[in-house]
Protein backbone atom coordinates (compact mmCIF):
# COMPACT_ATOMS: atom_id res chain seq x y z
CA UNK A 1 0.00 0.00 0.00
CA UNK A 2 1.25 3.47 -0.83
CA UNK A 3 1.90 5.21 2.50
CA UNK A 4 1.74 8.63 0.88
CA UNK A 5 -1.85 7.96 -0.13
CA UNK A 6 -2.72 6.64 3.34
CA UNK A 7 -1.16 9.73 4.94
CA UNK A 8 -3.09 12.05 2.63
CA UNK A 9 -6.37 10.28 3.43
CA UNK A 10 -5.68 10.41 7.17
CA UNK A 11 -4.78 14.10 7.05
CA UNK A 12 -7.88 14.86 5.00
CA UNK A 13 -10.06 12.95 7.45
CA UNK A 14 -8.49 14.72 10.41
CA UNK A 15 -9.02 18.07 8.69
CA UNK A 16 -12.68 17.30 8.08
CA UNK A 17 -13.12 16.28 11.71
CA UNK A 18 -11.55 19.55 12.87
CA UNK A 19 -13.83 21.52 10.54
CA UNK A 20 -16.82 19.60 11.90
CA UNK A 21 -15.89 20.40 15.50
CA UNK A 22 -15.40 24.07 14.64
CA UNK A 23 -18.75 24.16 12.83
CA UNK A 24 -20.44 22.65 15.90
CA UNK A 25 -18.82 25.23 18.18
CA UNK A 26 -19.89 28.02 15.84
CA UNK A 27 -23.47 26.72 15.75
CA UNK A 28 -23.60 26.60 19.57
CA UNK A 29 -22.21 30.15 19.80
CA UNK A 30 -24.76 31.40 17.27
CA UNK A 31 -27.57 29.81 19.30
CA UNK A 32 -26.27 31.49 22.46
CA UNK A 33 -26.03 34.84 20.66
CA UNK A 34 -29.57 34.45 19.34
CA UNK A 35 -30.81 33.86 22.89
CA UNK A 36 -28.98 36.99 24.07
CA UNK A 37 -30.46 39.04 21.24
CA UNK A 38 -33.93 37.70 22.01
CA UNK A 39 -33.52 38.70 25.65
CA UNK A 40 -32.32 42.17 24.70
CA UNK A 41 -35.26 42.64 22.33
CA UNK A 42 -37.64 41.59 25.09
CA UNK A 43 -36.03 44.05 27.50
CA UNK A 44 -36.31 46.84 24.96
CA UNK A 45 -39.97 46.03 24.34
CA UNK A 46 -40.73 46.05 28.07
CA UNK A 47 -38.88 49.36 28.46
CA UNK A 48 -40.83 50.81 25.54
CA UNK A 49 -44.12 49.77 27.10
CA UNK A 50 -43.18 51.30 30.44
CA UNK A 51 -41.94 54.58 28.97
Amino acid sequence: MNWTLVGAVLLSTAGLLVLGVLALRLWLDVRALAREVEGAVGALQRAGEDG
